[in-house]
């Protein structure tokens, strides 16, 4: 807790007051005393994390990598490829020889077939007929029944429009207008204008006086809030609120701080403990008496059964070689005697001849025996 003696005495800054003074060391004491716990917690919290990172969470990962990498990928990769051979290519195959082909020949070149080969001549035919035939007909028909048209209604309805009813709304038009419309604008200029001018007048000053009466009644009323309301509460707020706010904010900075420097030393006071009531023991036991007894199991007991069992594995490996490759003789050779082999030499029975093929020096026992037959130059040859 010596933090506040290396600072500057207690002066009154700029814009503080005597409240802020009074407020900031109980703040700071109160703070220091909420936050120290939680340093501490979180301090030990993140020890704790690490090590169970480094304990745990390195081995778990790379036990899951290669589980992922050596177990899962192939495995993976596997039921993909049974996926696909399962439910992908036989409908590709199914797609491209089954359905295009049937398709294709089934519905595209008949439908082909009979557009370029019926419908297209059809087709050629009615335009021809449409041409040649329909189009000047109905030419023809649509000039009769357009003179008809305009001998029967046209010439009727112009004559009537040119000489009945054009004079009739020309008369109707000057009656309307010498009876209704001039007297009408007469009276709209000459009374119901400067009565509308004089109510408008009458009601301009009357708006004018009550905006007069609504700006005064507001420029009371704000007075009014501003001085009852906002100012005190920006006294409050400048006065009290701001420093104390303030004043928090840094109590809280300070004192995690102070809390920080507590909890290292407190964490170095307990691994200094653990190092010299647990840790130097260990370490004295493990040198003193596990390492020599290691060194006595590993040169006495291990080394020499290792040796052992190394030349009795060779001895036994030795040992099952040649077993194999008795067996493997015997076997040759029963096989041998049973049906023969290349360069097996067969006895002899005295007196019988030996059979063989045709021009060749195989025996074969179900053939039939050869002549002994020669000619005088191959005996010559064997006896020379």
């Amino acid at each position: 807790m010596d933090y506040g003696k290396h600072q500057a005495p207690a002066r009154y800054e700029a814009g503080e007051g005597c409240l802020t003074t009074l407020i900031r060391i109980p703040v700071r004491i109160v703070v220091l005393v909420v936050v120290l716990p939680v340093r501490m917690a979180w301090d030990a919290l993140v020890v704790v994390a690490r090590a169970a990172e480094r304990a745990l969470l390195g081995p778990l990962g790379r036990a899951l990598t290669w589980l992922y990498e050596s177990v899962l990928t192939p495995v993976g990769h596997a039921l993909m490829w049974l996926a696909a051979a399962v439910f992908v290519w036989p409908w590709v195959a199914l797609w491209r020889y089954v359905v295009v082909p049937g398709v294709r020949y089934g519905l595209v070149v008949p439908v082909v077939w009979l557009y370029e080969s019926v419908l297209t001549p059809v087709g050629h035919g009615l335009r021809w007929v449409y041409r040649e035939l329909l189009a000047p007909a109905g030419r023809g028909i649509r000039w009769a029944v357009g003179r008809v048209l305009h001998v029967l209604v046209v010439l009727p309805v112009t004559g009537l429009w040119r000489y009945v009813l054009v004079p009739l709304g020309l008369g109707a038009t000057w009656l309307v207008e010498h009876l209704v419309v001039r007297p009408l604008g007469w009276l709209y200029r000459e009374v119901l204008t400067p009565l509308g001018h004089g109510i408008a007048q009458l009601l301009d000053r009357l708006a004018r006086g009550i905006a007069a009466a609504g700006a005064g009644l507001w420029a009371a009323v704000v007075w009014l809030v501003r001085t009852l309301l906002v100012a005190p509460v920006r006294w409050l707020y400048r006065r009290l609120l701001s420093p104390l706010g303030r004043e928090i904010a840094d109590a809280l900075g300070i004192a995690w701080q102070v809390a920080g420097y507590i909890s290292r030393a407190v964490g170095r006071a307990v691994a200094w403990l653990a190092r010299h009531l647990v840790g130097a023991p260990v370490a004295w036991a493990y040198r003193t008496v596990c390492t020599p007894v290691g060194h006595f199991l590993r040169d006495q007991v291990w080394a020499p059964a290792r040796r052992v069992a190394v030349e009795t594995g060779r001895a036994v490996r030795s040992a099952l070689r040649s077993a194999g490759e008795t067996v493997r003789r015997a076997r040759r050779d029963a096989w041998r005697a049973l049906a023969g082999g290349p360069g097996a030499a067969r006895p002899r029975e005295p007196g019988r001849p030996v059979t063989r093929t045709l021009g060749g020096t195989t025996t074969v026992p179900s053939a039939a025996p050869e002549p002994e037959i020669s000619s005088p130059g191959a005996k010559r040859a064997e006896r020379g």
